[in-house]
């Protein structure tokens, strides 16, 4: 099936053919011919599905670029996703002009921390699709900026996040305002109550697409559990897992902003590539950090959950949970963000000896057994500095930098063994680069062989609810991020 076969226009398939979208994945190949044909459409996906494409696609399509009032109305849950979705949109729209006067699709991101100046300036100049958070999206409304008079479409992206962020009911006043006679497409990765309320209240007879959750595939992503042994911190079990994994590229996930901070300072003191991610930090610093990133000027992210939506990479190498997430779709949601687009990814966990009923359940949902390993000792990662100096001295080898070392060599020589030399430099190397944190024990604590208890799905406190498919205190740890 081809985006043609969906019934996309020849111009904007060309536009998407540049942009390497040559085939349509499984929730746009159901979503988009729904909406080209006017139907209100509930769209259960995760992130990376495609689902942005999904539902501006067919928008772009039918937007009319002659009249510059908002046409279209995109709510996300944080300024990040936000972002995301208009660059995408933008991209998309890159080349669609009109045929009478040739104007371009215009998009404006609208969100807290932004010039509000700026965003009713380019409201007043005309724009034709709108993304914001609802909080932002109301200031607008109550100022009588942002008009829904010609209003056509509303998207409700990531609903569940903007739910357990406590947007709900910013989300309904928003629709209550929006024309009788619009299409709604909503998106969310869960279906709580309260969605599926919302979506029984402002939907007209929606259309229902879904698509396989496809997150965790054993191909793409290799998954890794660390058991932290009793009386360890788990900062101290961090670094030599780091030390080991070497990622190129990581986002280290932590439950609190505070737990952000402490580990992203113990990191750098520790002579690590690493910066914080978190609410607490402004837009332009966001920007700043993810624009470093994105340049591999910083190396790793250490960020809560709700601060890292759009918060996406394509060279991201590792997914690391430092603290364990909420829910098990909050898993597959973090380690969906490595091993896109053909590549292969490594998602790591550190668990503690309770957190054994946690695995088990994610076991269940990604369909495979993961194995607990220990904490590298000592020797293992000596091994693997010494394979890494292999790797730099042959680089050096075949430079052209090396020549000038080679009078001192001669030098050397006249008291020394050339094999002698060498091993000398090599230890000086090495020793520079020994990192900066405690030394490790050469066998960590043996890790605990209790087996797991099968069946037991008995809910406790700090352990799984299966009714609400939490782990923890809802109230506390929503509030912490």
């Amino acid at each position: 099936m081809t985006f043609i076969d969906l019934g996309l226009s020849a111009s904007l398939v060309e536009r998407l053919d540049k942009l390497g979208f040559n085939e349509p994945t499984p929730i746009q190949a159901q979503a988009i011919p729904q909406i080209l044909q006017g139907r209100d459409v509930v769209g259960q996906s995760q992130t990376g599905t495609g689902k942005t494409a999904a539902f501006s696609l067919p928008i772009l399509e039918q937007v009319d670029p002659d009249l510059k009032q908002p046409q279209a109305l995109i709510l996300t849950p944080t300024r990040e996703l936000a972002q995301q979705v208009a660059r995408a949109i933008q991209d998309f729209s890159g080349t669609r002009e009109s045929s009478r006067d040739g104007n371009r699709i215009y998009t404006l991101t609208v969100y807290g921390g932004q010039s509000m100046e700026r965003q009713i300036n380019a409201l007043e100049r005309g724009v034709h699709l709108v993304v914001g958070t609802p909080g932002r999206v109301i200031d607008l409304m109550d100022r009588g900026v942002l008009r829904l008079d010609n209003i056509r479409w509303v998207v409700l992206d990531e609903a569940d996040e903007m739910l357990s962020m406590g947007f709900i009911d910013d989300v309904r006043k928003v629709l209550g305002q929006v024309p009788p006679q619009r299409q709604i497409v909503c998106f969310s990765a869960t279906m709580p109550r309260q969605i599926k309320d919302l979506v029984a209240t402002f939907l007209h007879d929606p259309v229902t697409v879904t698509v396989a959750q496809p997150k965790a595939a054993p191909t793409k992503i290799e998954q890794r559990v660390y058991m932290v042994p009793r009386g360890w911190t788990k900062n101290r079990a961090l670094q030599p897992i780091l030390e080991l994994e070497d990622p190129q590229a990581a986002i280290i996930f932590v439950r609190t902003r505070a737990t952000a901070a402490e580990l992203t300072n113990q990191l750098q003191s520790a002579g690590y590539s690493a910066d914080e991610y978190h609410g607490d930090l402004s837009q332009s610093q966001r920007e700043r950090l993810l624009y470093r990133f994105r340049q591999s000027q910083v190396r790793w992210i250490v960020a809560t959950d709700i601060a890292a939506r759009g918060l996406d990479v394509d060279h991201l190498t590792h997914v690391i949970n430092y603290d364990l997430p909420t829910n098990v779709e909050t898993y597959i949601h973090r380690i969906g963000r490595t091993g896109r687009a053909g590549k292969t990814g490594v998602a790591i966990s550190l668990i503690n000896p309770l957190d054994r009923r946690w695995l088990q359940l994610i076991e269940r949902r990604v369909k495979q057994t993961l194995d607990i390993s220990r904490i590298p000792s000592r020797s293992q990662i000596e091994a693997k500095r010494i394979e890494k100096l292999h790797g730099q001295v042959k680089n050096a080898l075949a430079g052209d930098r090396m020549a000038s070392f080679l009078q001192l060599v001669s030098q050397l020589e006249k008291d020394y063994e050339a094999h002698a030399i060498a091993a000398a430099a090599l230890q000086l190397l090495y020793d520079q680069t020994q990192p900066n944190w405690l030394n490790l024990e050469e066998h960590p604590p043996e890790i605990d062989s209790k087996p797991i208890k099968r069946g037991d799905s008995k809910p406790r406190r700090g352990g799984y609810n299966a009714r609400d498919g939490y782990f923890g205190d809802r109230q506390e740890s929503s509030a912490r991020t």
